[in-house]
């Protein structure tokens, strides 16, 4: 799995590139895509708590299978544990993504000089708000170089999610990430449930209908 997941990667992104650039290339020799698949050292943690249930939506309500297929997303082919970190917030707390256990996580990494990434952020704070009080975590992970462009940025967009900084591109690395943006789904146990290359809408009736499947299971 670990060599043809990597390979969809490469290709995926290199297609994405040559048609107009639908990714922004970060230049990295690190791990493939899929290494936020391989298993976490972490102590297991508590068996998670029942997700309460999203606002009512109107809208087609799809499986959570029909939902990736239609995102257009790419999911593992075996059951794996997302790999575990921490990274700095905004405002100075950190994020552990363990300690989120029991909760469906996005985490999306993206940049300020990214225009996919900028393409897509609106719908991921119109796909947060819908969700987050119903259990949902987001977490856009910036890889900007110089962290003090990241704050009036988001002030300027005035998104609510949550923020984290990535300036050397360690979690990047561990999750294999080679072009913005990227977005890694991780479910209520931990395990990683699909990752997206390239923007997505992700305030459509399949992200929805995802979000909500993840919450159920």
């Amino acid at each position: 799995m670990r060599s043809h997941l990597a390979l969809t990667a490469v290709i995926v992104a290199v297609v994405a590139l040559l048609a107009g650039g639908a990714f922004v290339a970060l230049r990295s020799s690190t791990p493939t895509a899929d290494s936020a698949a391989e298993p976490s050292t972490a102590a297991p943690p508590a068996p998670p708590p029942p997700a309460a249930p999203s606002k009512p939506r109107a809208g087609r309500q799809l499986s959570v299978e029909e939902a990736i297929k239609e995102l257009d997303l790419i999911r593992p082919s075996r059951t794996k544990a997302a790999e575990d970190f921490t990274a700095p917030l905004l405002g100075g707390k950190s994020f552990r993504l363990s300690q989120h256990r029991g909760q469906p996580v996005l985490i999306n990494f993206w940049a300020t000089w990214c225009p996919p990434c900028r393409q897509e952020m609106p719908s991921m704070e119109r796909l947060w708000r819908q969700h987050k009080d119903s259990g949902f975590v987001m977490l856009a992970i910036s890889l900007d170089a110089d962290p003090e462009v990241v704050p009036p940025f988001v002030a300027e967009h005035k998104f609510t999610f949550q923020i984290a900084l990535d300036p050397k591109m360690d979690v990047a690395n561990a999750y294999g990430v080679r072009a913005l943006p990227a977005s890694f789904l991780v479910d209520r146990q931990g395990h990683l449930a699909a990752l997206a290359l390239g923007p997505r809408t992700w305030d459509n009736d399949a992200a929805h209908s995802l979000i909500e499947g993840l919450m159920r299971q």
